[in-house]
């Protein structure tokens, strides 16, 4: 099946239209009794520190600031809410791997991360993002078996793919989508994308319309 039959012009149209309206940061939460109530389709964002969340989030929903990128590893601590049209909620969660923090509190706001996968009845999908250059890494195993004992529908998105050549994305999209093939919760789809070029920007909008049933 094509792109063309996966994302048709009606499709990705819709999307850009959805997230050309209003995309407002809600809120940020350190506990789970603080979560805004789960009264609007969410998806969520996850992966390891520096592999370009805050970039994508921003990229989505077409804005420069939304979600705030850093160089420091590990700065997001938080749960991090924001609100597409008053239609949906995309999740920033807090990235893993390299967090230049204390074990304690890594493993804290880690833990938050992984009590909104399972906890969340209005989450729809998950999105686990892995840098195009490096692929999946021993330090995302941990992530994907997070994902899979929450039952949470999750998909592959490769970041970065502007920094290879148009061939390397197609090898490491195949051989990443070759290595969750077998995971229970894993979308049988991997969608490569550059933030800074745009590329696959607009199908993973349709991607998120269509996972949430939410019309442009």
């Amino acid at each position: 099946m094509s792109e063309a039959d996966l994302f048709p012009p009606e499709a990705l149209e819709a999307a850009r239209k959805l997230f050309a309206r209003e995309v407002r940061f809600q809120m940020g939460a350190v506990r789970m009794e603080d979560l805004p109530a789960a009264d609007l389709p969410e998806v969520a964002f996850a992966g390891r520190s520096n592999v370009g969340k805050s970039s994508l989030i921003n990229a989505v929903a077409g804005r420069t600031h939304l979600a705030r990128a850093s160089t420091e590893p590990g700065r997001t601590r938080e749960v991090n809410f924001f609100v597409a049209d008053e239609k949906l909620r995309l999740v920033d969660l807090p990235g893993y791997g390299f967090a230049k923090v204390s074990r304690d509190t890594a493993r804290k706001f880690q833990n938050l991360g992984r009590a909104y996968l399972r906890g969340r009845p209005n989450l729809k999908r998950a999105y686990l993002l892995i840098d195009a250059r490096h692929g999946l890494k021993a330090v995302d195993a941990e992530a994907l078996d997070a994902l899979d004992e929450a039952a949470v529908s999750y998909q592959i998105v490769l970041t970065k793919a502007d920094k290879l050549k148009p061939a390397e994305v197609e090898t490491v999209t195949a051989r990443t989508l070759a290595q969750v093939s077998k995971r229970p919760a894993a979308f049988p789809r991997v969608l490569a994308t550059s933030a800074e070029k745009g590329t696959g920007i607009a199908e993973l909008r349709a991607e998120i319309a269509a996972a949430c049933a939410v019309a442009g």
